[in-house]
């Protein structure tokens, strides 16, 4: 019996040790659209590619970049309805800890409690896999800027600099040749949309990109609106 026949249990192991449905959600990660992150001295920067299948659909409505508590955000490849689950799970939980303990998550513990979620969607009966990989942008509380990367597995790892979803090998080795431990934030937002650019297909302009940084200087997660990216684009051109 090969591994096919488990390929339909998400609780059961194959013969190989696999759990095929977990393979499975990766493979919608790595079908979704570009995101990548870059973690610069000063600050974090995450940006995606926002492109839409018809000029017809009203692309104001469509966030995917998201703040989740004042100092950290959300980017996604895959699965959309499925980020719209963890955006909701994951700022509940930073509203639950600041009742609490009257302070902001810190984003490691926003990671952990995120990669716990999706862990739990594995182990369990009548659920599937989130089909969605995330970039995890945010200040710690020593000030250090911090960029993760979880899985729909569960498992998460904290990044220099990393991409995910289509082409996402490619925007790897590009950022491999392009990043420096002493990098700037303003530096990395350049880096990050000359990586975007290289597997983007058409002209990228502020409205079909989407960015958001977290910079040292405040600590506050924002996004940059269309008229910051295009003057970005206009910059890099």
């Amino acid at each position: 019996m090969g591994d096919s026949a488990y390929s339909f249990s998400l609780t059961t192991f194959s013969r190989t040790g696999k759990l095929l449905q977990i393979e499975y959600a990766l493979n919608a990660v790595a079908n979704g659209r570009t995101a990548l992150g870059i973690a610069a001295v000063d600050g974090v920067v995450i940006a995606t590619d926002k492109k839409f299948a018809s000029p017809l659909v009203e692309g104001e409505e469509v966030r995917k970049v998201e703040k989740i508590t004042e100092g950290s955000g959300f980017v996604y490849a895959g699965v959309g309805p499925d980020y719209r689950v963890l955006v909701r799970k994951a700022r509940k939980s930073a509203q639950s800890y600041f009742c609490e303990y009257h302070e902001t998550k810190p984003v490691t513990q926003l990671v952990k409690s995120t990669a716990s979620v999706m862990q739990e969607y594995t182990q369990s009966g009548g659920v599937r896999p989130f089909g969605v990989s995330l970039l995890v942008a945010g200040m710690d509380g020593d000030g250090v800027p911090r960029l993760f990367q979880v899985d729909p597995s569960g498992a998460y790892f904290g990044w220099k600099a990393t991409a995910i979803g289509k082409n996402y090998v490619n925007a790897k080795n590009f950022l491999e040749k392009r990043y420096q431990d002493d990098m700037e934030l303003e530096d990395a937002i350049h880096t990050a949309l000359l990586t975007l650019r290289e597997g983007f297909e058409g002209e990228m302009n502020g409205h079909n990109i989407e960015v958001g940084v977290v910079s040292k200087v405040d600590g506050k997660f924002r996004l940059l609106t269309p008229e910051q990216i295009q003057d970005y684009l206009d910059e890099a051109n």
